[in-house]
C-alpha cells in the first residue's frame, strides 16, 4: 500500500478542528495522544517528516482525523511536522488483528530507527468495518460424541445417505438418524504408511463413489445404491487401498472447467505440498499448504498459502505477492458467494487460537480485501474447502475442552449471503 503524505497546512489544521468541535469526541484522541507522548519521549524536541500507512479497517476517510490530532499531541510536546529535508521521519503505520489494533511508529533520526507501539482495543471505535458486504453464517454438519474422544477429523463429505470421515488411521462411514448421524462402520487403513505430526488428507467425489487421499496412501470407496446403505446392510460398499505418491487434486471449484483444476505433489514426510504442481503453472513455487483457483478476465488464477507465511498469487506464468494477507492462517478456500465479483476467499485467522474466525475477502488485484465480518467459531480451524459447487466452504474445528481432556472435532458448513 502506498505511502500517503500527510503534512498538513497550519490554517487547514485548525479549520478542521474548529468545524469538528461541536462533533461527538473522536474515538482516536486517546490512542493518538499515547503515541504522541511516546514519539516525543524519544525524538525530544525537533522537527519531522511525518508519513502514515493504514492496514487496518479503520475507514480511509477517518485518517485525516487521526493526523490531526497526532499533530496536535507531537506540537503540544514540542514535536513539529515539516517538509524540510533535514528534518527527523515519522512512518506511522495503523495495524490489527482479530483482537486488537496496534499503531506503530518508526522513528529515524539518521542512521538510527527506533519504535514506538501502542495497543488499540478495537471497541474503541464507533465506525463500522469496511466493506461488509458478505455475511457468513455456520451450520454444524457433525459433532463429536459419534466419535471416540481425541479421534482427529482430517476431511468430510457426504455421499449419497451416508456421511464419510477421513481420520489419520481410517475412514468412518456413517448413517444419518433422526438426531443426527451414527457410525455404521470404520474402513481401517492396512496398508502402512508415514504420517506427520499434523496429518492431513483429502475426499474427492468420483461416479461410483469416493477417492481418498493420505499421505502415502490412496483409497478408492464405492457404495451400493443409497436405498440399501440407508438401510446399514453389511457389505453394501467396498474399499481397496494402495500406496500412492500420485499428486492430489487441489484449487477446485465447481465455477471453473475441470481442465484448469490442479494437482500438487504432497510431502509425505511433512504437513505441506512440495510446490511442485501438474500442469505447470510456468512458475517455481515453494512449498505451500493451501491453494485456491480464482477465474479472472484474462484466465484463472492460483492462490497459494506458502510454509513461510507469505501468500502469493500465479497469475499469466507470474509470481506475485499478495498483501493483506497479515491476519491470514494457513488454510483458505475459493467461495463462489454471487455477492461482490462472484468468487471470493474465505481464511481462516492466523496463530493457534482456541477460539479461531473465518472471514471472506474480495481479491481485485494483488490485494485482499475484507468483505465480512469475521465469523467466530469454537475452536481452532484445522481443514478448510470448498463444496463441490463452491457455494458453501467446510471447516473441520478442534475444541479444546480442558487440561487432561481430550481435543473433539467437529464439522462445519459455512455459506454466505449479501448484505443490502
Amino acid at each position: 500500500m502506498k505511502w500517503i503524505c500527510l503534512i498538513a497546512v497550519i490554517a487547514s489544521g485548525v479549520m478542521g478542528l474548529t468545524a469538528g468541535a461541536t462533533d461527538a469526541p473522536s474515538p482516536w484522541v486517546q490512542p493518538a495522544a499515547t503515541l504522541a507522548e511516546e514519539i516525543a519521549g524519544i525524538l525530544g524536541p525537533g522537527q519531522a517528516h511525518l508519513t502514515i500507512r493504514n492496514l487496518s479497517t479503520i475507514p480511509s476517510e477517518e485518517i485525516p482525523a487521526i493526523l490531526r490530532l497526532l499533530e496536535q499531541d507531537l506540537k503540544a510536546r514540542g514535536v513539529t511536522t515539516s517538509e524540510a529535508e533535514s528534518a527527523n521521519v515519522l512512518r506511522v503505520t495503523l495495524s490489527e488483528n482479530l483482537r486488537e489494533r496496534l499503531w506503530v511508529a518508526e522513528i529515524v533520526e539518521g542512521n538510527e530507527t527506533r519504535v514506538a507501539m501502542v495497543h488499540v482495543d478495537r471497541s474503541i471505535s464507533h465506525v463500522k468495518p469496511v466493506n461488509e458486504q458478505i455475511q457468513l453464517r455456520k451450520q454444524t454438519v457433525f459433532a463429536a460424541p459419534e466419535l471416540s474422544p481425541g479421534e482427529p477429523i482430517l476431511y468430510a463429505i457426504e455421499k449419497d445417505s451416508a456421511l464419510l470421515l477421513l481420520h489419520p488411521e481410517g475412514i468412518s462411514v456413517l448413517n444419518r438418524v433422526s438426531d443426527g448421524w451414527q457410525r455404521q462402520s470404520l474402513l481401517s487403513f492396512s496398508t502402512q504408511h508415514s504420517l506427520s505430526r499434523d496429518a492431513r488428507g483429502l475426499l474427492i467425489p468420483s461416479v461410483n463413489g469416493v477417492t481418498a487421499f493420505i499421505p502415502g496412501l490412496q483409497c478408492s470407496i464405492e457404495f451400493a445404491p443409497a436405498e440399501i446403505v440407508a438401510q446399514g446392510v453389511s457389505g453394501a460398499w467396498s474399499y481397496h487401498c494402495h500406496t500412492s505418491d500420485d499428486p492430489w487434486p487441489i484449487a477446485r471449484t465447481g465455477t471453473v472447467n475441470d481442465s484448469a483444476s490442479l494437482k500438487a505433489f504432497y510431502n509425505s514426510a511433512r504437513n505441506y505440498f512440495t510446490g511442485v504442481v501438474t500442469p505447470s503453472l510456468g512458475v517455481d513455487l515453494p512449498p505451500f499448504y493451501s491453494a485456491a483457483l480464482l477465474p479472472r478476465p484474462s484466465g484463472a488464477a492460483f492462490l497459494f498459502s506458502g510454509i513461510d507465511g507469505k501468500v502469493q498469487v500465479v497469475e499469466n506464468g507470474a509470481l506475485k505477492p499478495v498483501s493483506g494477507t497479515r491476519d491470514w492462517g494457513s488454510d483458505f478456500a475459493a467461495l463462489n458467494s454471487g455477492c461482490g465479483a462472484g468468487m471470493q476467499v474465505i481464511a481462516s485467522g492466523s496463530g493457534e487460537a482456541t477460539a479461531d474466525s473465518l472471514r471472506v475477502y474480495e481479491l481485485p488485484a494483488q490485494e485482499a480485501v475484507p468483505a465480512s465480518a469475521p465469523l467466530a467459531l469454537d475452536g481452532s480451524v484445522t481443514a478448510l474447502w470448498s463444496a463441490p459447487d463452491g457455494k458453501s466452504i467446510f471447516a473441520v474445528v478442534r475444541k479444546t475442552t480442558g487440561a487432561g481432556s481430550e481435543d473433539s472435532y467437529e464439522v462445519d458448513r459455512v455459506t454466505a449471503s449479501c448484505n443490502e
